[in-house]
């Protein structure tokens, strides 16, 4: 298979001073038929963490599951061997990269479900220097892509997590562990306040984003053809499990069950090392 797993100076500056980042023809044809095959597999075969985001049952829906890559051949095959994990070493500039999860994302024909704004590192009891993935699999237009608020990675802010079913925040803003969560900014509803990040991708394409940034999507665009969107969360050496809030205790409880515990290290069996290559 032809790509890259190298990334320029450039490209990692613009990463940093950013937050996000488009890398233009990193996977090569066969990734992308590898990734649909594992989506109509899981779909076929949905693991425990499978959701519908759309609340009408009737309507055509926003779909997604995650921690499949060990129940999915083709997602294994993926986050081990294409290029995602070098180019995140890069990016990072970490010495050694491992997975910490992996999602799917599908919007059927007809679906007005959106994701709404918000922040990934509020979401799990995580922490640590860490990136994400955003791989489309169908071709992307700016206009109903993922947009980026630009440098929010730099803010120096939590932001209480979200529910993709109603785009409202899951708890009241609060203090947890000595951090404090805030409201997440409505961007949807006044884009033009903020610096965004938007970009036409073609098939191939990629976008990394640092795991703070704020990020959602614009577009009231209903799609007429099936779109779905493949996520992997990555993390350098100093990964770790950090106790976030109750909101996350469904999450937690997938990795406690697998012995983890508070403080200990994003490694081992669940979290594998994807860079170097084992």
């Amino acid at each position: 298979m032809t790509e890259t797993g190298t990334v320029t100076a450039e490209d990692v500056a613009a990463f940093q001073r950013n937050g996000a980042v488009l890398l233009k023809n990193k996977f090569a044809p066969e990734w992308i038929e590898m990734l649909r095959a594992g989506i109509d597999a899981d779909l076929a075969n949905p693991t425990a963490n499978f959701a519908r985001h759309t609340k009408d049952p009737d309507a055509p829906a926003y779909l997604e599951d995650f921690w499949a890559w060990s129940k999915i051949p083709e997602f294994e095959k993926f986050v081990r061997n294409s290029p995602c994990a070098p180019l995140a070493a890069g990016l990072l500039g970490a010495e050694r990269v491992n997975l910490v999860m992996d999602n799917w994302f599908l919007r059927e024909a007809g679906s007005t479900s959106r994701p709404p704004f918000h922040q990934d590192l509020a979401y799990f009891d995580f922490e640590g220097t860490m990136c994400v993935l955003w791989l489309p699999l169908e071709p992307v237009t700016k206009d109903n892509g993922i947009a980026f608020v630009k440098g929010s990675h730099l803010w120096d802010k939590l932001f209480m997590r979200v529910r993709f079913k109603d785009g409202h925040p899951s708890f009241e803003p609060q203090d947890v562990a000595g951090q404090t969560y805030h409201p997440p900014p409505e961007v949807a509803a006044d884009p033009g306040a903020y610096e965004l990040l938007q970009w036409d991708l073609d098939l191939g394409d990629c976008i990394f984003f640092d795991m703070r940034t704020l990020h959602g999507g614009l577009s009231d665009t209903t799609p007429t053809e099936t779109v779905r969107r493949f996520t992997l969360r990555m993390t350098a050496p100093d990964g770790m499990i950090r106790y976030r809030g109750d909101w996350a205790k469904d999450d937690r409880a997938i990795f406690e069950a697998a012995g983890y515990g508070e403080g200990d290290a994003l490694t081992g069996e669940m979290f594998p090392q994807l860079w170097p290559r084992p």
